[in-house]
């Protein structure tokens, strides 16, 4: 089983300043630190978003998580970064500096898939765009050190823990080195922070120097050679990884490496514990072939260089990822290297309890004076229950930042959660939009062998089939909907958070307790494509688990005497997808009658799998090589447009760039006026239905940031939301592809359907001027498709 840390995350000692208590609000300026008692902070805590007291906002979870081991925290939220003024308003920090750019990558908040500049930003009182700046992380960290050069920088949030390598970079469409360089910080912290920057933390309240840091598990730094009693793997070339000779120890003995072979079998188990007096937990036990073990990556000029090799270091990367199993990883850039230590040790159940029971506000900071902040109105009601997801999605960045290994709170603890709503949550209704996470129905699923679980490298569960070690019985999430609906005062509990349904389907109970219990007349789900070509770059099931999950929602609604609708969404243009690919799912949609009002176009987010694949356009899913097939990628701006345009087939605007496509590829017969066409003919007939437009449409909004209402006389984008699936932990939530304002590590938003129309009403239908047809399919008389939030993980 993955090993236990030394000490727990609440085992610690309390730092001193424990005495002063929690803090109403961490202070953000002076005099909210001498109404508090303090002189100066030990940790400041500099952010991209506005500071929200919610265990969905980033900084919030982690403010308050060092304030509960003692520590003097403040918070510098959105600040003016053109001088170092602002980094100067709380003074200088005892410890150090704590950097994010927020619950979003700051360059997915400021541009959409086709790199247009958005107008808003969802983080920010009033919605306001332009109070972080562009590559947040960088910016903030040169401000720190300008502002106290002597004072350790600490960063981490997605935008740092996406960027700890060499990555393709799709705003400047070139590789770019280690943010690690760029920002010239001291330390990075990757994935959920609350383990390594608690240790960190008391540390160097210790006295440690933060150069001498380089042992804690999640984080990432710079170093010249490879740290001493580490041995290596040289993955360098597309060849089988080879042995690297083991640093020299600069003490003069000679058996400090840890070897891959027969040393392992032939050393007494017990000879680390002889060699030292105090042992640790796990001293007496024999040391597995990857622990001490590190493996030298392709260089940074190598991989900026060569696709091929920076597909191999993608696939080695992703390989890498089980806190059971990872072993360090080192990649040379120039002179120096970067180190990443294998990931850190997950939560258990009673470390997410305690993290999530902290004292936090609820509320936004009152200093923003009842502005609104549309992220935090968004998930204000909503539950996170879990974190992680084993589904590796190929475009969801959720195994880098959090990983497979689902960290699941206790029943008690998320009932007390919604009994907290109830009381703090202004004007709440009674209504829990989301019980959820990455996903909505992987709460307490986890490997069935804690022996396979700590070994595997697969880099999904659940694909191409599920695995026989995991766990498929949805109990726990069934019986948690029981309960939390039965508490008083509580008038609907919804699921927001995506259902993976080919896991669903494992456990009819749960299809049935969804439908009949936590529907708001839609529910959406995400088979992304129909084609085996994009689906199989995806890692995501064919449509047999849909069909199979969609006979059951029906059954069990009908049931119920409900009727209700699933609302499939899809990516256009993901790697792996042709031209003939996206006219079947256009002609797929049309025969089910499906009008999409917005789609979501793929983007290319750093470190994740499918973005490996679109840049290098070789299947980095599997072994490569220089003479390994291509993979179709739809790079091009027109060809992006055509994918788009064809998940909108009944779009005027559209038909015109349809027909010369379908023209070109042999496909005229879609052109016409008969229930098989697509799009119809130029000319008077045509222009008489560009006139009259389309019958009104689904509304299906993908990302999370689309779904909050727009000023009247605004076009807006059709990826406002940004479709970029990243997932954050306590640095925040920025899903999947689109950036999810909910805390929920990484998938889903928990929060409200998306805009006006068809929003659920107090009896659970859906309201509005949309009226269900009696086929089961949303009908092309209905205005919207129940709007849907976009915030998947599934």
């Amino acid at each position: 089983m993955i090993q236990t840390p030394e000490t727990k995350l609440f085992d610690y000692p309390k730092f001193w300043a424990e005495c002063f208590g929690p803090a109403p609000f961490l202070p953000t300026s002076r005099k909210e630190m001498s109404k508090l008692g303090w002189d100066s902070c030990d940790i400041i805590l500099v952010t991209g978003d506005a500071y929200v007291d919610h265990p969905s906002f980033g900084m919030a979870v982690i403010g308050r998580m060092l304030e509960s081991q003692g520590f003097r925290v403040g918070i510098i939220d959105q600040p003016d970064w053109h001088s170092k003024d602002a980094f100067m308003a709380l003074g200088r920090p005892n410890l150090f500096f704590g950097v994010t750019a927020g619950n979003m990558d700051s360059m997915i908040n400021h541009y959409t898939a086709d790199r247009r500049l958005r107008h808003d930003d969802a983080y920010t009182p009033d919605n306001v765009h332009g109070k972080r700046p562009d590559r947040a992380t960088l910016a903030y960290t040169q401000r720190c050190k300008e502002a106290y050069k002597e004072v350790p920088v600490i960063i981490g949030g997605i935008e740092a823990s996406l960027r700890r390598i060499a990555h393709y970079d799709y705003w400047s469409d070139k590789v770019r080195r280690s943010v690690l360089f760029d920002a010239k910080a001291d330390l990075l912290v990757y994935g959920n922070a609350e383990r390594p920057l608690i240790e960190v933390a008391h540390r160097l309240a210790n006295g440690e120097d933060v150069k001498a840091i380089r042992d804690v598990r999640g984080t990432a730094f710079l170093t010249k050679d490879a740290l001493p009693e580490w041995s290596g793997l040289d993955s360098t070339t597309l060849d089988t990884p080879g042995k690297i000779d083991p640093i020299p120890n600069p003490y003069g003995a000679d058996d400090m490496g840890c070897e891959l072979g027969s040393k392992f079998d032939d050393a007494p188990a017990n000879q680390t514990a002889q060699a030292i007096e105090v042992k640790p937990a796990n001293a007496g036990r024999k040391p597995k072939p990857w622990e001490k073990q590190y493996i030298l990556l392709p260089a940074y000029d190598q991989v900026r260089a060569d696709k091929v090799l920076y597909a191999h270091t993608s696939r080695i990367f992703h390989m890498e990822t089980n806190p059971g199993c990872a072993r360090a990883l080192m990649q040379r850039h120039g002179d120096r290297h970067v180190w990443l230590n294998p990931p850190a040790i997950p939560l258990e159940t009673d470390e997410m309890d305690g993290v999530f029971g902290l004292p936090y506000a609820r509320i936004p900071h009152p200093k923003y004076q009842g502005k609104k902040i549309p992220a935090y109105d968004m998930i204000k009601t909503s539950v996170n229950i879990m974190r992680g997801c084993f589904g590796g999605c190929s475009f969801c960045s959720i195994t880098e930042h959090e990983g497979r290994i689902i960290q699941s709170r206790s029943q008690d603890s998320i009932l007390n959660e919604i009994e907290q709503i109830k009381e703090k949550v202004p004007g709440f209704t009674g209504v829990i939009s989301d019980l959820g996470g990455p996903t909505a129905n992987m709460y307490h699923l986890r490997c069935k062998s804690p022996k396979a679980e700590a070994t595997c490298r697969r880099l999904s569960c659940i694909y191409p089939d599920i695995c026989g070690h995991m766990d498929t019985d949805h109990t726990p999430t069934i019986e948690l909907y029981q309960a939390a609906r039965k508490i008083p005062g509580i008038k609907k509990i919804l699921i927001a958070s995506g259902v993976r349904y080919d896991l669903a389907v494992e456990d009819p109970r749960y299809v049935r307790e969804l439908a009949q219990h936590h529907v708001g007349g839609y529910l959406k789900i995400a088979p992304e494509h129909i084609e085996e070509g994009p689906l199989s770059i995806m890692m995501k099931p064919g449509m047999g688990s849909y069909h199979r999950f969609k006979q059951l929602f029906d059954k069990y609604s009908k049931e119920a005497g409900k009727e209700q609708y699933l609302i499939p969404y899809f990516i256009s243009a993901h790697p792996g997808t042709t031209d003939e690919d996206m006219v079947h799912l256009a002609q797929w949609l049309k025969q089910n009658n499906f009008k999409l009002d917005q789609v979501q176009n793929f983007y290319p987010s750093p470190l994740a799998n499918a973005t490996a694949v679109w840049h290098t356009q070789k299947n980095s899913l599997h072994k490569v090589s220089h003479k390994s097939e291509d993979v179709p990628v739809a790079k091009g701006g027109r060809q992006r447009r055509l994918h788009k345009a064809l998940l909108r087939y009944h779009d005027p605007e559209n038909w015109p760039l349809i027909r010369e496509a379908l023209t070109k590829m042999g496909l005229s017969r879609l052109i016409g006026t008969s229930a098989n066409c697509l799009v119809p003919p130029a000319g008077k007939e045509g222009q008489r239905g560009a006139r009259r437009g389309p019958a009104k449409t689904a509304l299906t909004k993908h990302t999370g940031l689309g779904q909050f209402d727009k000023p009247k006389g605004k076009r807006h984008g059709a990826n406002r939301g940004g479709d970029h699936r990243d997932a954050e932990g306590p640095q925040g939530t920025q899903r999947r592809n689109g950036g999810k304002p909910s805390g929920k590590p990484s998938g889903n938003a928990g929060g409200k359907g998306q805009g006006t129309p068809g929003k659920p009403a107090a009896n659970g239908k859906p309201s509005g001027s949309r009226k269900p047809s009696g086929n089961g399919k949303p009908s092309a008389s209905r205005k919207g498709s129940g709007k849907p939030q976009r915030q998947r993980a599934n």
